[in-house]
């Protein structure tokens, strides 16, 4: 049993909050890490690891001195480097003043400039490291479909299927079954009749036979989405939709379409779940979907995901596969938070698709509530979220401060304190902005 599932669901408020926690300092101790490693690499000196912020609970001295220490706010995290004024950085000239040039050259203010880059850009670089590696993991993990498509598991199901797994499909109606991963497998399975119940013609112990079965992509709930309105109405992965507002559907598309054409009215579902008939009612909720080409599509969705009846047989892929998977689905979430991101600055889609610190909170609770796999899957999608966002050429964050380093590599000195000083105010008041508009979409956003 997966460990995660023992705790309370994870839908109280101490639950969500302890997931959120651990979320955030995963992420925040591997990119504080990643300034810290590559500061030393660099020459540069950390006097202090910080877990957190505020009075100091427990707290270790390396043999190089730097102090590595858990405080009692656990929202965040630092590394104050040698010859710093404070955590956020700026040169403590005081301290400054009586370095001999060798000493100089070990804080961040006297280091070259490459090193000083180096130590900013990696916070942002391991939160991006963290996310390829998880990827790569839980695809190794999960597998990817075998082929010739075969029955690797099989869902409990209101009606009568023959299947069985290890089944071979060769044929459905007396189409032949083409590659799974090919273009025309989706034609495919568009092409096949709306009935309830199908020919299969299946490859088993060696020898092919028709048995019966359902319609391959039914409405099944293969995934509910946390905080959505079938996770709110206790919709279950696993739960077969049998009608909806009294009419009955055999197919997942034709749920899509009734959701898509309700116009956020409430719908009655028939469901059934381990042998029992359940009656729920939920509302659709609109929605701003990314579309092919960064643009977005505004519909009417519940929150489930379908699929076919079966899950597919799966082999494990190479290492090599799998970390080009996680490379890949990394640059998908950075892609298509940018572009959510630009089109809510131009109003093309809500500004409510913004989520602040309750929001997070919330889906961190939720995706554990989903289990260990989920919940690691969501820190990796969180984690290159913050790594974005830092690389953003805004004061105060590591983008901004490349972009200083940039200046200095051109014009050959660094700003004045003064601009700096400037700047830096600037920079700290649109991201407390941003985080106040964020957490008045948690509260006010439906």
């Amino acid at each position: 049993m997966d460990i995660v599932t023992w705790l309370p669901q994870f839908g109280g408020f101490l639950w969500t909050l302890l997931a959120f926690v651990v979320a955030l300092s995963i992420i925040v101790a591997i990119h504080e890490y990643g300034h810290y490693i590559v500061g030393r690499w660099s020459g540069i000196h950390a006097e202090v690891f910080s877990l957190g912020f505020g009075p100091v609970l427990l707290k270790r001295t390396d043999r190089r001195g730097t102090q590595w220490q858990f405080a009692l706010f656990p929202l965040g995290g630092y590394v104050k480097f040698k010859g710093d004024a404070n955590p956020s950085g700026g040169a403590d000239e005081d301290a400054l003043r009586g370095l001999s040039a060798d000493e100089r050259r070990s804080t961040m203010t006297g280091a070259p400039l490459w090193a000083r880059a180096a130590t900013v850009a990696a916070g942002p670089l391991f939160n991006f490291a963290l996310s390829i590696i998880v990827f790569t993991g839980i695809f190794m993990l999960r597998g990817t479909t075998a082929e010739p498509l075969a029955v690797g598991d099989l869902y409990e199901l209101p009606m009568t299927q023959e299947l069985r797994i290890g089944d071979e499909l060769v044929a459905i109606e007396g189409e032949d079954v083409p590659p799974f991963e090919s273009g025309r497998f989706g034609e495919f399975l568009d092409a096949l009749p709306v009935e309830e119940t199908l020919d299969y013609t299946v490859r088993r112990n060696g020898s092919e036979e028709i048995v019966q079965g359902p319609y391959v992509q039914l409405p099944l709930a293969t995934e509910v989405l946390p905080l959505s309105a079938a996770s709110d109405a206790g919709l279950e992965s696993g739960d077969v939709i049998q009608a909806v507002n009294g009419q009955g559907i055999v197919a997942f598309d034709e749920l899509r379409e009734i959701v898509e054409s309700s116009e956020g009215a409430p719908l009655d579902l028939t469901v059934w779940r381990e042998g029992e008939t359940l009656d729920l009612t939920l509302e659709p909720r609109r929605v701003d979907e990314p579309q092919p080409g960064g643009s977005f599509r505004t519909v009417y969705r519940i929150g489930v995901a379908g699929g076919m009846f079966f899950q597919p047989a799966t082999v494990t892929p190479g290492p090599f596969e799998a970390f080009g998977a996680g490379v890949a689905q990394t640059g998908e979430i950075m892609r298509g938070s940018i572009s959510g991101l630009w089109h809510m600055i131009t109003g093309a889609i809500s500004t409510c698709n913004l989520s602040g610190p309750i929001g997070i909170a919330e889906t961190s609770g939720a995706m554990a509530s989903q289990g260990t796999q989920s919940f690691i899957w969501f820190i990796a999608v969180l984690s290159t979220a913050v790594g974005l966002l830092n690389l953003f050429p805004v004061p105060v964050l590591d983008g901004g401060h490349l972009v200083f380093y940039a200046y200095e590599a051109v014009s050959g000195r660094p700003p004045s304190d003064k601009a700096l000083r400037v700047l830096m105010s600037l920079g700290l008041t649109l991201v407390l902005g941003l985080m106040v508009f964020a957490l008045t979409n948690d509260i006010f956003c439906p």
